[in-house]
């Protein structure tokens, strides 16, 4: 059971073929023909739930376009996985990687 409302968003993203529909989608919007031809291995009907499960996380918007669908990537998703789980801890991995970076200079100056 799904408890908070990012569960479904982590669990689309869990799957790797959803990852790559994403990444193309980053190019810009496709309509869905472009995305079954991108992936080869997978049927029309395979392409599609992934889609699915992408549009129910929130990851992916469609819109009619004549007899054509076309998705693209809706970030705020992925936005709100950022500023959950890594925004917070950005200020504690860069002063950490300044401190390396600061140690690390001093002992090659004490090399020389």
């Amino acid at each position: 059971m799904m408890s908070d409302p990012l569960d479904v968003v982590w669990k689309a993203l869990s799957d790797s073929t959803r990852r790559a529909i994403l990444d193309f989608l980053r190019e810009g919007p496709q309509k869905t023909t472009a995305i079954v031809d991108q992936f080869p291995a997978l049927s029309r009907f395979g392409v599609m739930k992934h889609l699915d499960v992408l549009r129910e996380a929130g990851l992916v918007n469609t819109r009619e376009e004549g007899r054509f669908r076309v998705n693209s990537i809706n970030v705020i998703p992925i936005r709100q996985i950022y500023e959950r789980w890594v925004s917070r801890y950005e200020e504690i991995w860069a002063s950490q990687l300044t401190g390396l970076k600061k140690s690390l200079e001093s002992e090659t100056r004490k090399r020389k």
